[in-house]
């Protein structure tokens, strides 16, 4: 039997690729800065977000892409906090992805008000796996994990933590009560990404909030870099 390889996954990647490129052409021409943000459900995205915005960002105007499935309950949370928020959910236009791709993020920037932003943060959809695959033209990509997921995600996602240069471990003040080790997540992270900054956080207590707020707000000043 004659077989035949069908690069589908390439092509798709290569084909997203060209889109992301287009959107990075548009950011670098508003002079605006992208992050893409990423995690699992229910790790304190919107919630760091939040405390950041309310800690203020200095010069730094920020916007929000919120990536979701279904809904716009984190997009209203941000919108409280009056700053310029865009929906973007994936069902049923996008087949209800599990993730962000350029193409879906193009869709969107009609809607984007990138002329009265310095730094737009795309919180993608809560997903370890399919998010770290697709660029969307970003400058900077972060990912966000909890301490009730436990030490062993990055051996078992390697690919997300790969493709992340700041992992913000949330929900610190969760640690009197779970049997988690944070030196064994250090050096996991380490081991698949040692360029990695790591920094902990608490979106209830509010550590770390003052360093992950001054993270974000310097992203402007490294537009450019390559993504």
């Amino acid at each position: 039997m004659h077989r035949v390889r069908i690069p589908v996954a390439e092509g798709v990647l290569d084909a997203n690729e060209t889109i992301a490129r287009a959107n990075r052409e548009d950011f670098d021409r508003a002079g605006v800065a992208v992050l893409n943000l990423m995690s699992a459900p229910g790790s304190g995205k919107t919630a760091l977000l939040e405390r950041a915005i309310e800690a203020g960002l200095g010069e730094t105007r920020i916007g929000v892409l919120e990536g979701d499935v279904q809904g716009s309950l984190d997009a209203d949370r941000i919108a409280g906090l009056h700053v310029p928020v865009t929906q973007l959910n994936t069902d049923p236009g996008f087949g209800g992805e599990c993730h962000l791709d350029a193409n879906m993020v193009r869709s969107a920037l009609p809607e984007v008000a990138l002329g009265e932003i310095d730094l737009l943060v795309v919180e993608n959809v809560g997903n370890l796996v399919c998010p770290a695959e697709f660029r969307i033209g970003e400058d900077a990509r972060a990912m966000v994990c909890s301490v009730a997921e436990g030490e062993d995600k990055p051996l078992k996602y390697p690919l997300m933590f790969r493709s992340c240069e700041l992992v913000v471990v949330n929900k610190v003040d969760l640690l009197p009560h779970l049997d988690f080790d944070l030196e064994k997540l250090r050096a996991n992270v380490a081991a698949v990404n040692p360029e990695a900054e790591l920094l902990t956080t608490s979106a209830r207590s509010g550590e770390g909030i003052e360093a992950w707020s001054e993270w974000l707000a310097a992203l402007p000043a490294r537009r450019g870099a390559p993504a």
